[in-house]
């Protein structure tokens, strides 16, 4: 229902679907994108990405940024922050290493300071200001 509800918003005369939603009818960049999706915490190099695409590094890497407005990697980094971000919010007890193992991260150094890059907050300090918002405080 959600998805149907989603196509009639964005192709309303004046809808706006974002680049990735449209992106999705392309063959080969909404297939790197189902990939992504469904497989966030594999070690995804561009090349591995265009081999399962059926297309050349260069085309994939075209193609995507074109449709996309980003490279596939730099998607993949906020794909997997915004599924971070989730499991921070609702695994209370999940350590940090944890969410970052969960989303494909081996190291969670590397993963904090991703994290920060994209999210403008450390994973600890993510979780205590959405505790804070969510428990009625500043």
């Amino acid at each position: 229902m959600l998805v149907c509800t989603l196509r009639e918003w964005f192709d309303r005369p004046g809808g706006e679907p974002p680049a990735w939603w449209a992106a999705q009818r392309d063959p080969v960049v909404g297939r790197a994108l189902r990939l992504l999706h469904a497989e966030p915490v594999a070690p995804w190099t561009v090349a591995a990405l265009a081999d399962r695409t059926g297309v050349s590094r260069s085309t994939l890497a075209k193609r995507f940024a074109d449709l996309v407005g980003e490279p596939p990697l730099t998607y993949l980094t906020r794909w997997r922050m915004t599924l971070a971000a989730d499991l921070l919010l609702e695994r209370d007890a999940a350590t940090v290493a944890d969410v970052a193992r969960a989303v494909g991260y081996s190291d969670p150094f590397g993963f904090s300071a991703a994290f920060k890059r994209v999210r403008g907050a450390n994973p600890s300090e993510f979780r205590r200001r959405a505790g804070a918002v969510t428990a009625g405080g500043p």
